[in-house]
This record gives structure tokens, C-alpha cells and sequence, in this order.
């Protein structure tokens, strides 16, 4: 099982819920802390979790006997993919309680689906890259949040970048070249660094026209808090795979 790659986790820009008809007005800081107090919780979930499935030996119920990735395994790898949807598409139907949930479930299968990293990966490593990650995340959002460059049209740039990406996998899941994995994590690391600055630059948009303390800006807080943890995640991923020193 030490020879797992840890799985890489793309979650597009959740922009579905968006919505410029939303309520006007009031704390724009007040909505920005909510989405970044939701993603901390989350990663903190993850994290938490991560740890859990890999000390207890739980890890053990996700990969069958022969190395491969057991009815469980696929379960809860696909389960964060399906709880994205769930929560895209049911944002006007679900109340802001039950997206919290489906947040928290999300965060919670997260958290178990990558917990091979810490049997892949020193906990120095992993440490380090988190660290690292962190600091980046950080800088980029301080970037988007502040910057008066328009940062919308590197959007759609960006994004076809990350469906490019995913073709490259794609392709190399049958080719196998080092070299272009090395690429391939290259431009994630790349690509995820530049969404945080436009994820957060858009979410600050929309703070400017929602009330935070309305269902509405609590549900598209939560959506804007999905955005962004998938951005870290991701170039954390991409980031351990170039610096992680494997155990």
C-alpha cells in the first residue's frame, strides 16, 4: 500500500449558485470570514480524518487484498465528487443547515479518501508542503482580495488549462511517463496558485451585493468556502507530489 500515489481531487469553481439577483448589501468582511472560517473547519475535518483512517488502520477496509481499491475504496473516493453536485444543484432547494452538513460530509470523506498520503509520505514532508501551501494560499488570496486588476477573463484560461491537465492524465495513466507527470504537477501547482487569486477576487465581488445574515449568504458563503478548499487541497496535492519525500 506504500507504493499508492496519493489521488488528486479537481472540483471546479462552484460559480453555479452564484447568483448577481442575490439580496444587497451589508458586511462584505463579515461573508469573506464566513467562507474562510468554513474552508479552515474543512481542512481542519480532512486533516483530522486523513490522520484517523491511517493510525487506526482503517485505511485497511479502502484497498483489497491484492493492492487494488476495494467496494469501500471506490465508495469513498467518488463520495466528495457526488456531495459537489449535491450541493451545487440543491442550493435553492436545501436550507443553510443542511448544506453545513454536506459540507462536513464532505470534508469528513475527503479527509478519508486521502489518508494514504500519511503511509506514502514522512510526516515531515507532509508538514513541510502544508506549510507551504498554506503560505501560498495565503499570499494569493491577499493578492486577489486586494489587487484592482480584473482577474475574471484569466477564468476561462485557466480552466481549460485544468481540462487540459485532465487529458494529460489521462493519457499518461496508460503511458506512464515520469516526465510528463513532472508536467503535469508542474502546471497544477501553477494553475491552482492563480484560482485562488481568482476565486477569491470573485467571491469578494459577490460579498459586495449579498447580506451575509440572509439564508442566501450563508448558502453562497459555503459554496465560495467549497471553491476554496478545493483550491488548496489541490496545489497541496500537486505541491507533494514535487517536494513530498516519500517514507
Amino acid at each position: 500500500m506504500s507504493n499508492q500515489d496519493p489521488p488528486r481531487i479537481f472540483g471546479g469553481n462552484n460559480t453555479s449558485g452564484f447568483s448577481s439577483s442575490a439580496p444587497i448589501v451589508t458586511d462584505e468582511r463579515a461573508f469573506m470570514n464566513g467562507v474562510f472560517g468554513w474552508m479552515a473547519g474543512g481542512l481542519a475535518i480532512t486533516a483530522a480524518m486523513a490522520w484517523f483512517f491511517a493510525s487506526s488502520g482503517a485505511i485497511t477496509l479502502l484497498y483489497n487484498e491484492m493492492g487494488g481499491m476495494s467496494m469501500m475504496g471506490w465508495v469513498v473516493t467518488l463520495a466528495p465528487l457526488g456531495f459537489i453536485l449535491a450541493m451545487n444543484f440543491g442550493l435553492q432547494r436545501m436550507s443553510a443547515a443542511s448544506l453545513a452538513l454536506l459540507f462536513v460530509a464532505f470534508s469528513a470523506t475527503m479527509g478519508a479518501s486521502l489518508s494514504s498520503v500519511f503511509l506514502v509520505y514522512s510526516m515531515g514532508s507532509l508538514t513541510q508542503v502544508f506549510g507551504i501551501t498554506a503560505g501560498t494560499f495565503l499570499v494569493m488570496s491577499i493578492i486577489g482580495y486586494t489587487t484592482s486588476t480584473d482577474l475574471s477573463r484569466f477564468g476561462s484560461m485557466l480552466m481549460m488549462a485544468l481540462v487540459g491537465i485532465l487529458l494529460a492524465m489521462v493519457v499518461n495513466w496508460f503511458l506512464g511517463s515520469s516526465a510528463l507527470d513532472f508536467g503535469i504537477s508542474v502546471l497544477g501547482v501553477l494553475i491552482f496558485t492563480g484560482l485562488i487569486a481568482y476565486d477569491t477576487q470573485k467571491l469578494k465581488r459577490i460579498a459586495a451585493g449579498v447580506e451575509y445574515g440572509s439564508e442566501h449568504g450563508r448558502k453562497l458563503a459555503l459554496l465560495g468556502a467549497t471553491s476554496l478548499y478545493l483550491d488548496f487541497i489541490n496545489l497541496f496535492l500537486f505541491l507533494l507530489r514535487l517536494l513530498g519525500r516519500r517514507d
